[in-house]
């Protein structure tokens, strides 16, 4: 036993005495905290995120320089009536884009909460499986596919109930569905109905995301005390994921507001404020004005539709900063 310690004593170092070369190496490893390959893996990681911030100030950076001449010359902007207010200008394209867009988030809102519900919590699993996959394939179809749909088929389709809605004493006293609406019906509603199918599959996944984290015992404590099933999903449910649902709508509120081909395929263009949804000629809105004169818009013409797009780009961007903003404020509060 004493041999032993006296051992251990003399294999010590002493202090101050010179190390062996070998320790050097593990001594600064254990130092300096991480390896060069953390430190590698960190700064390609810091890299990349600062390469999202990097893009997106470069584009608004280019909007900004490029829609310069129409800002200067903001209160002379040659449109086809003549010359016309830069504010003026974009005023009716701001309002044709809100209103398509907020009318697809009002009919594909609803239905999309019901199939994400019916898919997390009433549908058997043989059912709900395939028609999660029809959902998740139908936000991979191309615009230029729902604008044929919209433009060939749903047109004729919704002559009669507009014409229904025009004239009946039961909903012609309304403000959105008077005017004087004419065939073919290329109207805003009929934009609002492709657009609401397009950003229904977004609204869904995220909803019924949301529905299935819902916390299974606060479910199961709800059916022991008796509630049904629907008072257990509008208790528990539907409380939980509120904050889920506003940033599913939102996002596809953002994903509505820059559509481009579906609409310029489906809507007459327009260039007003009217609340008559049914009317032919009356809306437009920033994407498709953009798509349909960036062909032939050179100079000032060109950098009207720039600035057009700024406008339409800081909208989007605030619309989903905010619901990214909602879902992180729901996380903390979880």
């Amino acid at each position: 036993m004493r041999v032993s310690t006296a051992a251990a004593e003399n294999s010590t170092p002493a202090k101050g005495a010179p190390q062996p070369p070998g320790n050097e190496k593990s001594e600064s490893f254990k130092s300096s905290g991480a390896r060069p390959g953390d430190a590698i893996f960190s700064s390609l990681s810091v890299g990349s995120g600062l390469i999202i911030f990097a893009v997106l100030a470069a584009i608004f950076i280019f909007l900004l320089i490029q829609s310069l001449p129409a800002i200067e010359n903001w209160n002379a902007i040659p449109t086809n009536s003549g010359k016309q207010n830069l504010f003026e200008f974009v005023g009716p394209l701001v309002y044709g884009t809100v209103l398509a867009s907020l009318l697809a988030l009002f009919i594909a809102a609803p239905i999309a909460i019901g199939i994400a519900l019916f898919i997390s919590h009433y549908a058997p699993r043989k059912l709900a499986t395939p028609i999660g996959y029809v959902i998740d394939l139908l936000a991979a179809v191309p615009s230029v596919v729902f604008g044929l749909w919209g433009g060939v088929w749903l047109v004729p389709l919704m002559q009669p109930l507009y014409t229904f809605l025009n004239t009946s004493p039961l909903t012609s006293w309304i403000p959105l569905f008077q005017g004087n609406p004419h065939a073919p019906m290329r109207n805003v509603m009929t934009a609002a109905i492709v657009l609401a199918v397009m950003i229904l599959p977004i609204i869904t996944a995220v909803s019924r995301e949301v529905f299935l984290q819902a916390p299974g015992a606060q479910e199961e404590a709800a059916i022991g005390l008796g509630a049904t099933k629907w008072e257990m999903v509008r208790m528990v449910v539907l409380p939980f994921g509120r904050s889920g649902v506003v940033s599913a709508c939102m996002l596809g509120l953002g994903r509505a507001l820059g559509e481009t081909m579906a609409v310029l395929m489906v809507l007459s263009p327009g260039y007003t404020y009217s609340l008559h949804l049914l009317e032919v000629g009356r809306h437009m809105t920033i994407a498709s004005y953009i798509a349909s004169q960036n062909a032939e818009s050179t100079g000032i013409d060109m950098s009207k539709l720039i600035f057009a797009g700024l406008v339409l780009f800081l909208i989007t961007f605030v619309i989903n900063a905010l619901a990214r903003w909602i879902v992180a404020a729901s996380a903390r509060k979880k």
